[in-house]
């Protein structure tokens, strides 16, 4: 073990202190199952067609052949046109009597003109959405993924801030800190006058949302002990995730309205704050700041809930002596610096980039399957729940790289073999998306809390927030991937098959961190490629690298 595991083991695994973080931690992150997917009823697009205003003078049976027939892009039927109407001066010019039965009118040669009036929308399922609300359609049909694009961009933000700011100030003050600001600007967005105002607001709210759940899921891991922490980091964290992913769908089946469902969605993260008297700051984290005193004071309290009576002295001479690397300020800089961190950080980008890609598009994309939207989007969120308890499973008794790689291809060969469907075959199809969100979202858990695995305590929050950082590429183009439905509906699922196989190979190269203890220095980090053994590796006071035959493994594997 680690100098603090073997300095903390006479806490215990599952005693009072430890179920209290597990639990209030995991419940912090319900709120995130609602923010990072509330878009697809925020933004999700109804039946509509031009608005033919009362003011002209046309009959019923006129009001309904004044929209033009085109043929859809998927089925090929015929259905009114959505952006397109005839001229009504032009129809004015038609008598009542064209339309009586029997009486054939050609309107092939009548000109069509734009929406000048508006849209009518079908009311039936959405009372309103910002689509709705500003007519975010036809022209301006590009509006609906780049909001969904900003939000992302948000995240990346936050992604590369937060944990270079919870590194440096601490986990617990920056995951309350943004759990505040995706609160407060939640409910700011409620009163959104225009789409620019939603946008900029909803990039505030992506800021805060990744940011404390990457907190949130940091102070997990170093606080909680080896067997606890794989759990908390691959099943808890992520099942109480999506948690949140399924009440979002029945929130939103009750509450139609955009504005009022954000409303809505505030009340779980203003619930949250009062943890902050329940939740301490992370033991390993103030050693690695040389702040010992406040670690052994948690730990002290963590063993009289414990009923434990802690030693005389927790943390030895030589272990107070390790803070002079550790007190060395580290940043983002530091993930590129030598060779071996720098390949690892590259390839764990790539994987994450492409899990995210997959993840999100496959999330995004369920108000476009055959059927309800409420229930594809449940359904959407249902799998997950299994593909966590696999991925604990997995994490619990297999190695990280078999984990990854396996899951990621099969995802990959899942959303290859939809492409195969026949057209008419809607629940095969969506029986096959399904399948393979769920071999995506196990990978998505696996690589979160590998990544945490592979890197220490003095960069391990910086780390998680920079490849989170990096993975915002991915879903800032993820609404674009279902985008390309409008060109061709197997071009999303060709492009994100390939991708996910491919990283799933490439994960292979990562070092393995199976029976590893958690490093705590840039020392204990393993060696890159990892494809045969655990080697870690030492970076010398020069900042040359030795290989683990030069000396003597810090980290007994």
């Amino acid at each position: 073990m680690t100098d603090y595991e073997a300095a903390t083991a006479f806490l215990g695994e599952w005693g009072s202190f430890q179920q209290q973080v597990f639990f209030l931690l995991c419940l912090s992150t319900v709120p995130n199952g609602f923010a990072a997917l509330s878009i697809v009823f925020l933004a999700d697009t109804p039946p509509h067609r031009c608005l033919v205003p009362a003011r002209v003078n046309l009959t019923a049976a006129w009001r309904n052949s004044s929209i033009p027939l085109e043929e859809d892009g998927h089925s090929g039927a015929l259905v009114p046109s959505k952006c397109y109407r005839y001229r009504l001066d032009d129809l004015l010019s038609f008598s009542e009597r064209d339309l009586l039965p029997g009486v054939d009118v050609n309107l092939s040669n009548v000109p069509k003109e734009g929406c000048l009036d508006g849209w009518e929308y079908d009311r039936s399922v959405y009372i309103s959405t910002i689509i709705s609300e500003w007519d975010l359609v036809c022209d301006d049909r590009w509006k609906n993924p780049l909001t969904s694009s900003v939000f992302f961009c948000g995240v990346l933000t936050g992604s590369f801030i937060s944990g270079q700011l919870s590194d440096r100030y601490g986990r617990k003050i920056v995951m309350f800190a943004t759990i505040a600001i995706q609160t407060v600007f939640t409910f700011i967005q409620v009163f959104s006058q225009s789409w620019p105002m939603f946008c900029a607001v909803f990039f505030v709210v992506g800021l805060g949302q990744i940011s404390n759940y990457m907190a949130a899921f940091v102070l997990g891991t170093e606080i909680l002990g080896p067997r606890v922490r794989t759990i908390f980091s691959t099943a808890g964290v992520s099942l109480f995730f999506g948690v949140g992913y399924m009440l979002l769908p029945l929130l939103a089946f009750f509450i139609r309205d955009w504005r009022m469902l954000l409303l809505g969605l505030t009340v779980p993260s203003f619930l949250c704050l009062p943890l902050w008297w329940f939740i301490p700051e992370s033991p390993r984290w103030l050693l690695s700041q040389g702040r010992v005193e406040e670690a052994e004071a948690i730990v002290r309290d963590a063993a009289k809930r414990n009923k434990i009576e802690p030693p005389r002295v927790i943390f030895s001479p030589s272990q107070k002596e390790l803070q002079s690397e550790k007190q060395t300020p580290h940043n983002i800089c530091d993930l590129l610096r030598s060779r071996n961190i720098r390949w690892i950080s590259i390839t764990l980008w790539l994987v994450w980039n492409t899990v995210t890609i997959a993840y999100f598009a496959l999330s995004l994309n369920t108000a476009n399957l055959h059927g309800n939207s409420y229930f594809n989007c449940f359904l959407s969120a249902v799998v997950e729940m299994p593909a966590y308890t696999l991925t604990w499973v997995m994490f619990r008794w297999c190695s990280r790289r078999l984990c990854l790689c396996s899951t990621l291809f099969m995802g990959g060969l899942f959303l290859l073999l939809i492409q195969l469907i026949p057209a008419n075959l809607f629940s095969l199809a969506i029986t096959l998306e399904m399948t393979g969100k769920f071999a995506v979202t196990t990978a998505f858990a696996i690589v979160y809390a590998y990544t945490a695995e592979l890197y220490p305590t003095v960069l391990r929050n910086t780390a998680v927030g920079t490849c989170s950082m990096a993975s915002r590429i991915g879903s800032i183009i993820a609404p674009y991937f279902i985008y390309l439905r409008s060109y061709s509906v197997s071009l999303p699922y060709i492009l994100m098959g390939s991708l996910t196989a491919l990283s799933g190979l490439l994960s292979l190269l990562l070092p393995e961190s199976y029976g590893m203890p958690l490093p705590d220095t840039i020392t204990h980090m393993q060696h890159f490629p990892g494809c045969c053994q655990k080697t870690p590796y030492t970076v010398t006071h020069t900042g040359e690298e030795e290989t683990a035959g030069d000396r003597k493994s810090p980290v007994s594997p």
